[in-house]
């Protein structure tokens, strides 16, 4: 049996609280509990992204995003009931409950199945210069910048290894020489990583351009200065089913407004807005796209932007999958030692 208490809301709880829950425990589920532990609702991982893409505000009640008589199984059954009765619903998560509906367990997939892995490539863009990072990188590539001891680009490796990812192309230019000394055939981490090697830079998405011409399944495209404890494999999963060409990761940003905003109407003042804060969904430089749009992009510098501005000035579909677990895009010092401290 489980130590419940890292996957329990109280009814009254926040979608931020729910937040915080879901991204500090491995199932990417929040259980929804009464004062009496009775159980009165679910929220998955699916249902959070939801919930922020239909611009609900996190400051709302868990019980408006949550599912109020989810599936449950009676206390004792057992793992092959769990299997079962997932295998029927589709569902990946099923908490146990006596006759009350005092909440006493939960089965997650995950935990009764071995992970998956996949033979997807993965691209890492290590390329860049990282000058706003000024000294730092004057003798070392960005994503070689240590973290709690080990470099960048080594925590993103091993979290696409943890998801299940063994094939790896680093795009390398600025310092390549210090990467590929360091990572050489992926032997160490029993994968395998090969060289996209940009004579002169080519922006976020032009190497792309180098890789082998008979792939055949979707491509994980990550920024090497990127670090969040998203799982890779639950996006891969998502754009699977969506049957979108490209999904683009977003993450969540508010930008406060530091005077009063005024609404007018001709002459009329309508409204006056102090200080207001408003929030939108970034790039968060994570995509997965199909193989086929390697023949879209041009042997020359070109940014991931403009494949998306170019498949939908096609009408081709783009997915929207936003990030809510920890992201930090190192972008400058104080970006680099904000990670710094957090990971002390």
């Amino acid at each position: 049996m489980k130590t419940l208490s890292r996957y329990i809301v109280r009814h009254n709880a926040l979608i931020k609280s729910a937040i915080g829950v879901i991204d500090a425990n491995a199932a990417q589920v929040v259980l929804v509990v009464n004062n009496d532990d009775k159980l009165t609702g679910i929220i998955t991982d699916g249902d959070i992204r939801r919930a922020i893409l239909s611009n609900h505000s996190l400051d709302d009640p868990v019980s408006a995003i949550m599912t109020k008589s989810p599936l449950t199984l009676s206390s004792g059954a057992t793992r092959s009931d769990a299997l079962k009765v997932m295998r029927e619903s589709v569902v990946r998560h099923i908490p146990v409950i006596n006759d009350d509906r005092t909440l006493v367990d939960l089965f997650v997939l995950d935990d009764l199945i071995k992970k998956q892995s996949y033979d997807n490539p993965v691209v890492i863009m290590a390329g860049g210069k990282g000058e706003r990072l000024g000294a730092l990188t004057k003798n070392c590539p960005k994503p070689m910048l240590e973290v709690n001891g080990k470099p960048m680009l080594e925590i993103i490796l091993e979290k696409c290894i943890d998801a299940g990812l063994s094939n790896f192309h680093f795009s390398v230019n600025y310092l390549k020489e210090k990467i590929i000394g360091h990572f050489g055939t992926g032997e160490k981490w029993g994968v395998n990583i090969s060289y996209l090697e940009e004579k002169e830079p080519l922006g976020t998405c032009g190497s792309l351009k180098l890789l082998p011409n008979d792939l055949v399944y979707d491509i994980l495209v990550l920024n090497g200065d990127v670090l969040t404890d998203l799982e890779y494999d639950r996006l891969m999963a998502y754009h699977q089913k969506s049957y979108n060409s490209m999904t683009v990761c977003t993450r969540s940003h508010r930008v406060r407004i530091p005077f009063a905003v005024m609404t007018s109407s001709g002459t009329k003042l309508e409204r006056s807005v102090e200080k207001p804060m408003y929030e939108f969904q970034v790039n968060a430089g994570v995509y997965i796209l199909n193989p086929n749009l390697i023949e879209k992009i041009p042997h020359a510098f070109y940014n991931m932007t403009d494949l998306v501005d170019d498949l939908l000035d096609s009408k081709l579909d783009v997915g929207v999958f936003p990030i809510h677990e920890s992201w930090k895009d190192i972008g400058n010092k104080i970006d680099f030692f904000e990670v710094q401290h957090a990971s002390q």
